[in-house]
């Protein structure tokens, strides 16, 4: 299983990561520093189509780190950025790995 990530409106992030390291469930662990693409959010501000475009994140793990960086967990915060630069909402996340390995 790997993790799943959506903006506030329904949109799916685009979960890429630098982290080549560090494995849960065979996927790369995500890390705190990672900015996370958002594809198909439907948002409008009136009759203005305003998407989310990305997901930015804080509150990683305190004690885990991928050199140097915090990884996410499940209580991490995401926000999701609109195409203006704007906090949208904040990330809903639906499912996480739960299996670590390093390399």
């Amino acid at each position: 299983m790997t993790s799943r990530v959506q903006c506030a409106h329904g949109g799916f992030a685009l979960l890429i990561t630098k982290n080549t390291r560090v494995f849960v469930d065979g996927a790369p662990a995500l890390l705190e520093t990672d900015v996370h693409p958002v594809l198909g959010c439907p948002f409008t501000v009136g009759t203005k189509y305003s998407p989310c475009v990305r997901i930015e994140w804080s509150a990683g793990a305190q004690d885990v780190e991928v050199n140097g960086t915090p990884v996410l967990l499940k209580s991490s915060v995401g926000k999701c950025i609109g195409v203006e630069g704007a906090t949208q909402g904040l990330a809903v996340i639906g499912s996480t790995q739960t299996k670590v390995t390093a390399r």
